[in-house]
């Protein structure tokens, strides 16, 4: 595991673990993937079920980038509200994304039954939160766009959203039945078990080193082992590493930094979020709260724990929990981890035709039911060679101007939010 991982209260608690060796010799499949995360998994679950060949690698263990680090939100749709996801890709293309993607939750939810993964499920919802009055005016847009398409969203008033949260800070909330919670590091890895007992052959620590493509098949290497393959799936998202041969498309690095409490008494759980709805707010540097199955308090902002700002994000941290909810104003906070984010510049998932391949990326801080429903797709494309099962159209080439400064806006943003505001 990787070091940082140790204070993490995902695998901490994780209840499912299996075990994949390294990959070592040769080795020939129908389909490699390459990533160990949501897309990673959900694909190689996909063509094993398909009754195809699959060999998928890690660099490290299954879910050590993202997927075991993210805030646990089964999220439907994008962070863009519909039209706006309609005035980039079009009408049609972008219709039909929204509606694929409302659906993404019950894909994820089901999956969870139908493999019994324990990963604390909770499809009681979630609340997307005004922090302040012009949140609201966000949220009542939001609205009116999901109400349009048919997304059974109810915008809450303040009172409600008090009532739904236990917190008097907020302003409103808008309530999509659809989603959930879960814990994120034991979905992916129930993912790799439930791949592994379809047939899929999965190694963990297994890094690609070099990858190439003889015209008919593609060929990767790693520090101990080679694999053969007709097609291939790239799935490393925000994690991506330099490997020879391969030139990992450009995304915006923007990093995401959680805590949790101790778990609450029964008395302070009876009031704070009581139908354990996961929650993320308005403000333009967003905050997250949710209640795991224990009854810890897991809060969150944006920013990253490694460098000259992470003490500006230490300290703000109980100051949001406070603010949100005055009886915790003493809570100890423990388990301090951060991960990344893939955003791109539209805030849009891609698809990168490799002539043979296909990569993914760019979920922009929307993993679970994306990365399950393009995992999926991208599997499902392949194997039957028909394209048209994709949520979006695969495009040929990408790239991101000033990728590296605008990674540094989104820190800097962050970290000057955090030494002047509590919000």
């Amino acid at each position: 595991m990787t070091s940082d991982l140790a204070s993490c209260l995902w695998h901490q608690t994780c209840q499912e673990n299996p075990a994949f060796p390294e990959l070592t010799g040769e080795a020939v499949a129908d389909l490699v993937v390459i990533g160990g995360g949501y897309t990673g998994c959900s694909a190689a679950l996909k063509a094993a079920e398909m009754g195809a060949s699959v060999r998928l690698i890690e660099a490290e263990e299954i879910g050590s980038g993202g997927s075991g680090r993210n805030v646990g939100l089964v999220n439907a749709g994008l962070w863009l509200p519909p039209e706006d996801i309609s005035a980039e890709l079009g009408m049609e293309t972008g219709s039909r994304l929204s509606q694929l993607l409302g659906c993404a939750p019950q894909m994820v939810f089901s999956l969870i039954e139908k493999h019994a993964i324990q990963c604390e499920s909770e499809q009681g919802g979630t609340l997307h939160c005004a922090h302040a009055p012009s949140g609201l005016k966000d949220l009542q847009r939001r609205h009116g766009q999901l109400r349009a398409i048919g997304a059974p969203v109810e915008l809450l008033s303040r009172d409600e959203a008090v009532h739904r949260t236990g917190s008097k800070a907020l302003h409103g909330a808008l309530f999509d039945p659809r989603a959930g919670t879960i814990q994120p590091l034991a979905y992916v890895r129930g993912l790799a078990r439930a791949a592994a007992t379809a047939g899929a052959q999965l190694h963990s620590n297994s890094p690609a080193a070099t990858i190439s493509r003889d015209g008919t098949s593609w060929q990767v290497t790693t520090p101990r082992g080679s694999l053969r393959a007709n097609h291939l799936i790239m799935a490393t998202n925000a994690y991506a590493r330099e490997i020879t041969g391969y030139g990992a498309p450009q995304v915006i690095p923007v990093h995401y930094f959680q805590a949790s409490t101790d778990p609450l008494p029964a008395a302070l759980l009876d009031k704070l979020l009581p139908n354990k709805e996961g929650c993320w707010d308005t403000a333009l540097v967003m905050s997250s709260w949710r209640l795991d199955q224990a009854g810890r308090l897991v809060i969150g902002g944006m920013g990253a724990l490694n460098h000259f700002g992470s003490a500006l994000h230490r300290n703000w941290l109980p100051r949001k929990l406070a603010a949100l909810y005055p009886e915790l104003k003493d809570a100890r906070l423990h388990s301090h981890w951060h991960g990344r984010i893939a955003m791109t510049t539209e805030h849009l998932p891609k698809i990168l035709d490799l002539n043979g391949g296909l990569a993914c990326f760019g979920y922009s801080g929307r993993g679970i039911g994306p990365g399950t429903l393009f995992g999926t797709a991208m599997a499902e494309a392949l194997l039957t060679g028909d394209q048209s099962c994709l949520p979006v159209p695969p495009a040929k080439g990408h790239a991101i101007p000033f990728a590296g400064l605008r990674s540094a806006y989104y820190e800097a943003g962050a970290s000057l939010t955090h030494l002047i505001s509590d919000r």
